[in-house]
């Protein structure tokens, strides 16, 4: 198949978009297709190439990137860098050679690629995509709207509360919130933005850390337990998966920087309670629409009580990322997995 990986963006996890790119690019290439890897926003803007048969120039045309570094990036020299300077969210010639793939493997992260905006201008446009559809992204995308739909299937999340920009309150108290809570974005990803907050004074710097990245943000009680993942393929969920930071919690760098984790799959759970941890993923996936593939987050504490912290609709998709070392557990090397996902996410359009 032709198939374009989409990545990049302008979303907090680009970085981390483009590692995932390039290793499902590598994959796909290895399973014999023919890839391009764009970047969504940049896109490819080279006035001699024929797009006619862009697949036949792939390797010219596909961006090349770099490692991950240990800050998220700079979005606003991002803008600057672009050549056409243009308010188009999409690169030039982005659409017209995605319309030429037999479908796009959506390897985005963050706003725009997990939102479910992009996925409504491909449906527009009549684009083939991996992964869940619009609606579905979008209400997972946003934690505050997600969590209310937990709910709707008995899935326990923790307590918490949005909060605006606009109606921005600094006392905890006045909001109804105990102290130590967890401040983080609405609708960002990879912990960026996230802080635990165990005074007033460190609240209010938590506000201000979250609401640079958005302008909404949700406030919630910090609950202190081993943290799991769980990945769902077409409603069925994967074994269960522990991530274990070195230090603090399961923030940007230890999610990205080799040796700050240590992951263990299967967990070392009991068999009632990873069941039980398997069995909340699937409702989620179910209640919100999850049809393909996607990825729950857990907290367990010690007296066996669990909590779902979100749901997300593309998952990290390397060798060592979550979801792959799932479907290794069950026989599925990463190649596999990456084809696996394209047919599928084809069963949309049957």
């Amino acid at each position: 198949m032709d198939i374009v990986v989409l990545a990049g963006g302008l979303s907090t996890e680009r970085d981390v978009s483009f590692k995932t790119g390039s290793m499902v690019a590598q994959a796909l290439k290895e399973n014999g297709h023919r890839v391009i890897m764009l970047d969504v926003f940049m896109g490819y803007l080279d006035e001699e190439t024929n797009l006619g048969d862009v697949f036949a120039n792939a390797d010219q045309i596909s961006v090349k990137v770099g490692n991950i570094t240990a800050e998220a990036p700079d979005l606003e020299k991002v803008k600057a860098s672009r050549k056409d300077q243009s308010d188009c969210f999409f690169g030039p010639n982005v659409l017209q050679i995605c319309r030429k793939a037999d479908i796009v493997f959506m390897a985005l992260h963050g706003e725009n690629g997990e939102n479910g905006k992009v996925q409504a201008t491909f449906d527009l446009f009549g684009i083939k995509y991996t992964g869940s559809d619009y609606l579905s992204s979008a209400i997972a995308m946003n934690k505050d709207l997600a969590k209310k739909v937990f709910a709707t299937e008995g899935v326990p999340s923790p307590k918490g509360v949005a909060l605006s920009r606009k109606n921005r309150q600094d006392d905890p108290d006045l909001l109804g919130v105990s102290l130590p809570c967890v401040v983080k974005p609405c609708a960002g990803g990879s912990s960026i933005g996230v802080t635990i907050a165990n005074t007033k004074e460190e609240f209010k710097a938590a506000l201000d850390d979250a609401f640079h990245w958005e302008d909404e943000i949700v406030i919630e009680e910090y609950i202190k337990g081993r943290e799991f993942s769980v990945g769902v393929l077409e409603g069925k969920a994967l074994p269960v998966i522990e991530i274990a930071p070195i230090t603090g919690f399961y923030d940007y760098k230890n999610k990205y920087k080799a040796g700050s984790a240590v992951e263990t799959c299967p967990a070392d759970l009991p068999e009632e309670t990873a069941k039980q941890m398997q069995a909340y993923a699937e409702a989620v996936a179910k209640a919100i629409g999850l049809d393909t593939y996607s990825r729950s987050d857990f907290l367990l504490q010690e007296d066996g009580s669990m909590y779902c912290l979100e749901a997300n609709t593309l998952p990290g998709m390397t060798p060592t990322s979550l979801l792959p070392q799932e479907a290794a557990v069950v026989g599925m090397n990463f190649n596999q997995l990456c084809d696996h996902l394209i047919q599928i996410s084809l069963k949309k359009y049957a």
